[in-house]
């Protein structure tokens, strides 16, 4: 046996050791998940018992309420244990762990948030068992062999995740005002036109059903100034005839303001329906319903995929581009304006709302003059640049943070200014 690991041993790459888990830093070990931190089943509180107060009640699923109590010391870190399970949730402060979560309650001198990022990256979800209700039992996570770095590189580390963390929550602010930029300038665009906020005294407003909108702006149906296209269905008998596969935009690929095209799925039609139901640039999508959040979501597409069709629950709206921009239609339909008159006119139940072809072509469109319409999509196309480009930064940390995950939790990248020199980065 020593021989094997005398052979192994020569075997690590330089500065390393091979362990059980493969080649370890010299200075790391491979140890027990429960001597890194010791995982605790949390505590029943049925909301009938909960009095108000400041300590957070966290659950599988984050934080559920309050209570005047805590049972743990903050900073903390819970594992979700059924619900959620495998979820990793850090809290500052003192706390009360539900049941429904297991909860560190001894970190064994260790860092704690380096305690909370391990615990991340083991995926520990797949320990699960149980068929109907899959489950973590705490006991069988303890013996769990995983690589355990000296306390200054723990400190190292965990400042190196937490600073693109904070990196992603200071982009993902950024987001969320710009989004609500966007809605206030719609609000304020629909209403007044493209003037400053410091001249809406000097504009006439006349009202309508759904909002006051500048009197000269004319009152369209939008059937009067557009084609509304409805699209194929899936599973239809389609004879004899010659038939193609074609990639088809589904409601989930039509959101609020953007296409997610992240999964393309095909659909079979008939050759000769290809232009019965073909997209082409400039058309405006519109999603027909289910949960409400979803009723009239839409966005304007711009031939993404060169050959591309539509499901039913779709209407692709064509505009007449001497009367209306296909933009603005497809901005006044985000807006407080275009939302408020498809809840109006949907048809809905206990959960899900609709809206009909007949509804659509019936929307009352304020029609603003061409150079009008052009600065309003001028002034919002500025503001969906602006999220495209932070969007964007937030995915390249995510992939940024999962890289350094990895390669610091494996010990392929080292940090710390207490490293041997040989090994320091």
């Amino acid at each position: 046996m020593l021989d094997q690991v005398e052979t192994m041993d020569t075997e690590a790459p330089e500065g390393s050791r091979m362990t059980e888990l493969g080649p370890l830093p010299i200075e790391w070990e491979a140890v027990p998940l429960g001597d890194i931190g010791t995982l605790q089943r949390g505590n029943d509180l049925p909301n009938a018992d909960r009095r108000v107060g400041p300590y957070p009640v966290i659950g599988s699923n984050g934080v559920v309420g309050f209570h005047s109590e805590s049972v743990a010391r903050g900073p903390g870190v819970l594992v979700g244990r059924s619900g959620s399970v495998g979820k990793v949730a850090w809290v500052e402060h003192d706390f009360w762990p539900l049941n429904t979560a297991l909860w560190v309650k001894d970190f064994h001198g260790n860092d704690p948030r380096f305690v909370y990022y391990l615990l991340s990256w083991l995926n520990l979800g797949k320990y699960a068992a149980g068929v109907s209700v899959p489950t973590l039992n705490r006991n069988l996570l303890h013996p769990l062999k995983v690589a355990l770095p000296p306390l200054p590189e723990q400190h190292a580390i965990a400042h190196v995740l937490r600073t693109v963390q904070r990196a992603k929550e200071a982009t993902e602010a950024v987001i969320t005002a710009t989004r609500e930029l966007k809605k206030s300038l719609m609000r304020h665009l629909f209403s007044y036109g493209p003037v400053r906020v410091d001249e809406v005294d000097r504009v006439v407003l006349k009202e309508t059903e759904f909002g006051s909108v500048p009197v000269d702006w004319s009152i369209i149906p939008l059937a009067k100034c557009a084609v509304i296209q409805t699209g194929t269905a899936k599973g239809r008998h389609l004879g004899a005839a010659t038939t193609v596969m074609l990639p088809y935009l589904r409601v989930a690929n039509v959101q609020d303001g953007f296409l997610d095209l992240t999964e393309i799925k095909y659909i079979e039609i008939r050759e000769d329906e290809i232009n019965r139901y073909r997209l082409v640039p400039g058309d405006v999508l519109l999603t027909e319903g289910g949960d409400f959040d979803k009723l009239g979501r839409g966005c304007l597409w711009d031939g993404e995929i060169g050959e591309c069709v539509h499901q039913n629950h779709i209407f692709a709206v064509r505009t007449d581009q001497s009367v209306l921009r296909p933009e603005y239609l497809a901005y006044l339909t985000q807006s407080e304006y275009g939302k408020s008159y498809f809840l109006t006119v949907a048809h809905r139940t206990t959960h899900l709302a609709c809206i009909n072809s007949a509804k659509l072509k019936a929307l009352p469109v304020p029609v603003a003059s061409k150079m009008e319409q052009r600065d309003l999509v001028c002034i919002l196309r500025s503001i969906d640049r602006k999220l495209v480009v932070e969007e964007r930064r937030t995915a390249s940390l995510d992939t940024l943070f999962e890289t350094l995950l990895h390669d610091l939790m494996t010990g392929r990248l080292r940090v710390g200014a207490d490293l041997p020199p040989e090994v320091r980065p």
